[in-house]
Order: structure tokens, then sequence, then C-alpha cells
């Protein structure tokens, strides 16, 4: 049995950073500290971070002499704007990509062009981008979403910046025959599509696959359609305890890719599931041949 790790699996630059920053600013206060909302979409995470001190919450009323961390997705002005007027001590762990994307949204706003964002209308950093529209944006998640939007002058368009870049280009490519002048920011981060097309390569070249993360994040969840759609054999899994015998029946070839908020201790304990379960595998051929 062979196991291949697809080429840039796990965390981001963006999530590194902001774990970074959320343990360095437990260390230095002492009072309580929150992030607002999961700090990133992946539970084993979060459940660790909240045994250090460190609590997620959406509810602002619970803020009261502490510090609160940014998530790494953002927030929009808004809901900043709250925190500044409770008067915490405010750090921002966002994204720097997001960052910028939010600027740009912001600048796109003072103009003429209709906003358009492709994103899950869900997610908090498109949530915050919206602020950033002045709640101008128009949020399209696929292209059937597109058919029903009217003829413009003019449009702008960018993507959630874990976006699945093909549905972008589909998205982009619907928006022209809708648009006179179509503004394309490809908004979607590097390290997303690199993640995006090593996992789509390593599904054609393996008989089962792998995908570990969070299920309740969005990069992840992309990578796991992309993936489904090149190989049925695609699973799905937040930890190595969910990998089951019947996963590995027949698997000669395994790949696995984790997304951008999987610390390399899950992908790790996947590798060792599976190694182990080979090797019990072929413990037992052995014992019913010695039998026969």
């Amino acid at each position: 049995m062979e196991i291949i790790v697809a080429e840039n699996s796990g965390l981001c630059y963006g999530v590194k950073r902001a774990l970074r920053i959320a343990k360095e600013t437990r260390k230095m206060k002492k009072g309580k500290v929150f992030t607002l909302g999961d700090l990133i979409h992946n539970p084993q995470v979060v459940s660790e971070l909240k045994s250090q001190g460190i609590e997620p919450t959406e509810k602002l009323e619970d803020i009261k002499e502490a510090t609160i961390i940014i998530r790494s997705h953002g927030v929009s002005p808004e809901k900043y704007q709250m925190l500044t007027d409770k008067k915490v001590e405010i750090i921002d762990a966002t994204c720097p990509i997001v960052k910028k994307i939010q600027k740009l949204v912001e600048r796109l706003a003072k103009g003429k062009e209709e906003i358009i964002l492709v994103g899950d209308r869900k997610h908090p950093e498109i949530k915050g981008l919206i602020g950033y529209s002045q709640k101008k944006a128009i949020i399209v998640e696929n292209e059937d979403q597109v058919r029903d939007l009217p003829y413009k002058k003019k449009r702008a368009v960018l993507a959630q910046s874990t976006q699945d870049l093909s549905l972008f280009k589909k998205i982009v490519a619907a928006l022209i025959e809708k648009t006179k002048e179509l503004k394309v920011y490809n908004t979607i981060c590097l390290s997303t599509q690199t993640r995006q097309k090593s996992t789509s390569e390593l599904a054609s070249r393996v008989d089962t696959l792998f995908i570990v993360g969070g299920k309740n994040s969005s990069n992840t969840n992309k990578l796991f359609h992309i993936s489904k759609s090149i190989l049925t054999n695609t699973h799905f899994v937040e930890s190595a305890k969910e990998i089951k015998p019947e996963m590995l029946e027949k698997a000669k070839k395994i790949g696995i890719s984790g997304g951008a908020s999987t610390p390399p201790e899950a992908i790790e304990e996947i590798v060792l599931k599976i190694k182990d379960s080979s090797e019990r595998q072929i413990h037992r051929e052995n014992i019913i041949q010695c039998q026969s």
C-alpha cells in the first residue's frame, strides 16, 4: 500500500498567524480572552484553545473587561465598531489576504459598479465583506443565481478567499453574458488555488482519497467536492477515529489532503491509522492462509 500526502496540505499562513496571535495573547493577558466566533473552522483546534483559556463567543454581551481576538475570517466594520464602543481590548487576527479583499470591497463600494461577491452567504468572511460594501454587494453562490440577475452596464466581481477556482470561472463566464463592462478580481488566495490543484491532481493518481479537516470548514468542503468529482472513493473525515476498515478495502494507492485549518498532527494521525489498518489486514490474511 502506498500513501501520498498532497502538497501544501494543512495550515495556511493566515491560520498559522491567527493561532500564533491567539496563543501569544493568552500568555500576555491575565484576564479573560475570547475569540469572536471560532478562531478557525476546526473543532479539535477550537477545543484545544478552550483548554488553554481562549473561549469562542458570538455574544457581544458576554465580553466585558476582556480581550477579544478577531478571527482569521475578519468582521464587518459595524461589528468592529460595536467592540470598540464596549472599550474592550481588540486583537485583530484577520488574515492579511482577507484584509486586502476588505479594502478592495470598501474601495469598490465608492464607485458605480454593482459588486458581486462569489461565496457562501453564511460564511463569516462574506458577512464581513458585505459590511465593507456598505451592504451594496450581491452574493452569488452558483451559476443559476447569475441567470436571475438583470443586465447591467458595469459590474465588479470578486471571490471569497477560499472559493473554488473552477466555480469562480464559471460564474465569471455567466456574468459576461449579463454585463457590458465586467471587472474581474481573482481574490482567491494562492494557497487555496495551489491546494485545490494538488488535490485534484492527487485524486487522479490514487484509488482512495481522504480529505481531512473540520466539517464546518468552507475550503475543506470545497476540496472534498473537487476530489469527489474526480474520484468517487473520496472520504471526508475530521479525525483518524472516523476511518473504517471498509474505506480501505482493495486500496493500493491512498491519497490524503488537508484543508487550510487542518493541523499537521491530524494528517499524521490519519497516516498512522491507515498504516496500522493495513498491517492488521495483512496479519489477518496471513492467519487465514495458515489455517487453510
